[in-house]
């Protein structure tokens, strides 16, 4: 079994409780809009990291990490990126990459929304962790954590920080 934490949309800030939430996790994916290095240099001596780089992301992100990231964990295959949309309004950019080679979970950033939602159509579970960062329009902070289990998704939950404060 392999846990799980996801977050996006960072903006160069790394709440403290991100580690806490984080701690029983085994894996870290950040579905871009990293902000700087610096937060992924941070990640990275936490736990195991896939990243994308964001729109946001200048270049050096880019250089280390790339737009779409393909991969297995455990039985699962995922994609992961940053803009994706959701069933029924996915991203241009992102549909030949699903159809080409459908995944059973698909991961991405970018709208600040938390969304989890099956895609009956492509027997795909697509998930958006919402924003982890201070900028947006968002007005709670959130995370996901799950669990891989063979070719199981299970126990996901929804992780809320503090409210943003507008300033």
């Amino acid at each position: 079994m392999t846990r799980i934490g996801v977050l996006s949309d960072t903006h160069n800030y790394l709440d403290e409780r991100i580690f806490s939430h984080f701690s029983d996790c085994d894996e870290i994916w950040h579905a871009g809009d990293i902000g700087t290095t610096a937060v992924t240099d941070r990640l990275k001596t936490f736990k195991s990291l896939h990243a994308v780089y964001g729109n946001i992301d200048g270049y050096e992100l880019r250089k280390e990490f790339p737009q779409f990231d393909s991969f297995k964990c455990e039985d699962v295959s995922v994609l992961l990126t940053h803009i994706g949309g959701y069933p029924g309004k996915y991203a241009k950019e992102v549909m030949p990459k699903i159809l080409s080679n459908p995944p059973k979970l698909f991961v991405c950033g970018h709208s600040h929304i938390l969304k989890v939602q099956y895609d009956k159509h492509l027997d795909m579970l697509c998930i958006n962790p919402g924003a982890a960062g201070l900028y947006g329009f968002h007005s709670v902070r959130t995370l996901l954590k799950f669990e891989i289990d063979g070719s199981m998704i299970q126990n996901m939950q929804v992780i809320e920080l503090a409210p943003v404060s507008i300033k």
